[in-house]
């Protein structure tokens, strides 16, 4: 998998392995982004892992674009084979009303009762692609092609904090009071938001994450003790 390589501004170095999401892709986004963390060039500051591409930024007055490419190549032989294995992690998912409000839409989109959503939600296989948009949004891939539905025409405002939403092959729980346009299937209590500056979300790019069913008694015994932010 030969990475395409494209300069921004004048501090960093954005390496992209496809055009489109694929586990091998980002297999190779997080297998380089581990050898750079293990083994950072001189002037690197950080990297930013994406679905098919890895941001490296570094400071402009230790060393430039040329330089960070030619380290980046060097590493690509032997990071493309450590393919890494993130935590898995358990997200709680309430999916009764007022907490899933369009299941009944992803119900008659796709044919399955609502029921039988819930239960291909549950069987998904979720990884962490990336953080974007907004604190804490983790997008995960492993949406089952049974409930794979498109945005809406239009978002929704106001969305609570906890939202577990979906569109295409993308699931997210949400830790802000936002608009979406993502059909909404269920809330979580779970928090994503840790309070912790070192480790400040939940997931990890690159870990796994099990959705674990609980019901309304349940869910607001367990919302009283957590913080979506």
């Amino acid at each position: 998998m030969d990475p395409q390589f494209k300069a921004i501004a004048d501090h960093a170095l954005l390496v992209t392995f496809a055009e489109e999401i694929s586990d091998a892709a980002h297999g190779a986004v997080l297998a380089l982004d581990a050898a750079l963390g293990a083994n950072p060039p001189d002037g690197m500051i950080e990297t930013v892992p994406a679905m098919v591409n890895l941001l490296v930024s570094f400071d402009p007055i230790l060393t430039e674009h040329d330089a960070i490419k030619t380290y980046v190549q060097g590493c690509l032989g032997a990071s493309l084979k450590a393919r890494t294995e993130g935590i898995t992690r358990t997200v709680q998912v309430c999916y009764e009303a007022p907490f899933s409000p369009d299941l009944a839409a992803v119900s008659s989109a796709t044919g399955l009762t609502p029921e039988a959503v819930i239960n291909a939600h549950l069987s998904g296989d979720f990884r962490v692609l990336m953080y974007g948009f907004s604190p804490g949004y983790a997008y995960l891939s492993g949406v089952p092609g049974a409930i794979q539905v498109p945005r809406k025409p239009a978002p929704v405002r106001d969305v609570p904090a906890g939202s577990v939403i979906i569109a295409g092959p993308q699931c997210l729980i949400t830790t802000l009071k936002m608009p979406t346009g993502w059909s909404i299937i269920g809330r979580s209590p779970t928090a994503i938001l840790t309070g912790d500056p070192d480790a400040p979300f939940l997931f990890d790019v690159g870990d796994r994450v099990t959705f674990q069913r609980i019901d309304a008694a349940t869910f607001a015994q367990l919302d009283k003790a957590s913080d979506h932010g």
